[in-house]
């Protein structure tokens, strides 16, 4: 477990590494500058903006410091809002955006899980074709389309719920249901079909013989099984609902990251664009991370090592 901590570790330095460079260089293939578009066109105003923020510096000299900003996670200020740095704006975007991303994923989990064991259990019954007919259906609409329509239909034409900001519960749940109805989609197809062969197993076989009530069964020895394939691909999956989230927040004016990343683009703010890049990647890399070592405690077969002889 330790060489393989180890290992992972440097994985996930290389890969935040290669993510930074990339970031770096497409920022500087974009023609133009940050500050083009400003009320002022003077050449002398423009050449001291350009001064402060080190753009006027060779662009390995750039690329050094950017990196430095990175170890010592210190993005500097931004071009657009130079009263606020980087990192003030990521502390405080990024709780509301990670609140918004984990309730996304804890909605899709339970409702993707209990919706596709149901089905399985149920199977070529009602409940299983509800099940994968709304399965088709959230894998082919867009989160932003579905967001879209939730605010006509529940916020605006029946006043059911609000439509925009995020100051209390009632605020989550529209977000929530957009983000949450893909992934869920994904995860009741993937437990419905691993959890119709886990129940043809013998051990499940043997389970019921000896007595165990259904319940047992399927909590404590089918589902843990019918898991595997949903753990697998949880780490690309919280990858894209984080993402995700931007455009979602900017269509519920949630004040979360994505509101500062979309305007930093828009703006080419560079310090912004970069350091919310290489936070989110870093962030992300590590939840892959932790979602790796699940695995491997989910499935105690699964080795962390290369067995003697392997090449």
């Amino acid at each position: 477990m330790g060489k393989y901590i180890v290992k992972r570790f440097i994985m996930m330095i290389a890969t935040i590494l290669i993510i930074a460079t990339l970031t770096f260089v497409l920022m500087h293939l974009i023609p133009g500058s940050p500050f083009e578009g400003e009320r002022t066109t003077n050449p002398t105003i423009q050449a001291n903006l350009e001064k402060f923020y080190k753009l006027d510096e060779p662009l390995h000299i750039q690329y050094l410091s950017y990196l430095k900003s990175i170890v010592t996670f210190d993005f500097g200020p931004s071009i657009k809002k130079p009263n606020e740095s980087v990192n003030e704006l990521l502390a405080r975007g990024f709780p509301i955006s990670f609140e918004l991303g984990m309730a996304t994923i804890l909605v899709a989990l339970l409702s993707g899980i209990i919706l596709g064991t149901i089905a399985a259990l149920r199977h070529n019954g009602l409940v299983d074709y509800f099940a994968m007919t709304f399965a088709v259906v959230g894998i082919s609409v867009p989160n932003f389309v579905l967001a879209t329509l939730l605010i006509q239909h529940l916020a605006v034409t029946w006043d059911l719920l609000p439509a925009a900001t995020w100051s209390s519960p009632l605020h989550m749940i529209l977000p929530i249901i957009a983000l949450a109805t893909g992934p869920t989609a994904i995860i009741a197809r993937l437990t419905r079909s691993s959890m119709l062969e886990v129940l043809t197993q013998d051990y499940i076989k043997m389970a019921r013989a000896k007595g165990l009530s259904p319940v047992r069964i399927i909590v404590r020895h089918a589902l843990r099984n019918a898991l595997m394939p949903v753990v697998t691909i949880l780490g690309t999956m919280l990858a894209g609902i984080l993402t995700g989230t931007f455009v979602i927040e900017r269509i519920f004016a949630i004040p979360g990251m994505g509101k500062y990343f979309v305007e930093s683009i828009n703006n080419r703010d560079y310090p912004v664009i970069m350091g919310t890049t290489v936070f989110y990647s870093a962030f992300l890399v590590f939840m892959l991370f932790i979602v790796d070592i699940v695995y491997g405690l989910l499935d105690p077969r699964i080795k962390l090592h290369r067995k003697e002889g392997d090449a």
